[in-house]
């Protein structure tokens, strides 16, 4: 449930501050006239979101052991690239976020009604078919309880609460602290859907070692038990992991965090300008 929210929560702040700030923009611009544009388009592309989350689950459900197994794999190492993407992205563009939207949305009133729907439907579509995608994948280890939709839905919440804050001024967070802390639990959610990923492959017989354990500790965390089912939901750890599945858990952390910790200690290099002064 934690990851679920994780995701709802990062992907859904990212959403509501891409639109907090168009809105913002158009409102101190005195452009009110085109707040329904931005909100047609923000609607279309949550309402392309949900029917790919559907398309994902209808596609899964109705496919054959073997397949089924293949395209969980599939989506699982999709997810992956995705949100280690997003992590890395979000990292460097947090800070000037605000100013690249605000220029494309003025390119955009200058095309026509239909330019900024379609800008604000591209801005917010982006990270709702990643959110689809990346639920659905960190879905799979965990069990058929409403859990992980509770999670999700808490998350968009939570975010659009924040983003609600944001716009009006009544909160103020660190954004750069925020994406980072977030994305140190999200590399951690990333390894157990990679993991998972490899999981399904070897179910597909697509890679050898399925029995080939690596460790058994289900004596002392059941995978029934509370904090099982919670290491399992959360972060994908399973008491009894094969071999390839803990080699790829460790080959995705491990260069993960140390780019994402050591691009964290970067200074930017000044400006020629900042240094002739």
């Amino acid at each position: 449930m934690f990851a679920s929210y994780l995701i709802g929560l990062r992907e859904g702040l990212e959403a509501t501050l891409v639109v907090s700030v168009l809105v913002a923009f158009l409102v101190k611009s005195d452009r009110k006239d085109r707040l329904p544009q931005v909100w047609t388009g923000a609607g279309a592309a949550v309402a392309l979101s949900v029917g790919f989350g559907a398309l994902l689950t209808f596609t899964a459900a109705n496919l054959g052991h073997t397949g089924q197994e293949l395209f969980d794999a599939i989506t699982s190492l999709l997810a992956v690239v995705f949100v280690t993407w997003m992590i890395f992205w979000m990292r460097r563009a947090a800070r000037a976020l605000s100013g690249e939207l605000r220029g494309k949305l003025s390119d955009a009133l200058e095309m026509g009604s239909a330019a900024v729907i379609v800008m604000a439907f591209l801005a917010v579509a982006r990270e709702g078919l990643e959110t689809a995608i990346l639920f659905f994948a960190s879905v799979q280890g965990a069990t058929t309880s409403a859990e992980p939709l509770i999670g999700i839905s808490l998350g968009l919440l939570t975010s659009v609460l924040i983003g609600w804050g944001l716009y009006r001024s009544a909160v103020k967070i660190n954004l750069t602290k925020f994406f980072t802390w977030t994305g140190l639990l999200l590399i951690l959610v990333a390894a157990g859907i990679f993991k998972y990923g490899v999981h399904d492959l070897q179910e597909a017989n697509i890679l050898p070692g399925l029995s080939s354990y690596a460790f058994d500790i289900s004596s002392a965390i059941p995978a029934d038990s509370w904090y099982g089912m919670l290491l399992s939901g959360m972060l994908n750890i399973t008491p009894q992991p094969s071999i390839a599945e803990v080699i790829a858990w460790a080959c995705y952390v491990v260069p993960t965090l140390f780019f994402f910790l050591r691009s964290s200690r970067v200074k930017p290099t000044p400006s020629p300008a900042s240094s002739a002064a």
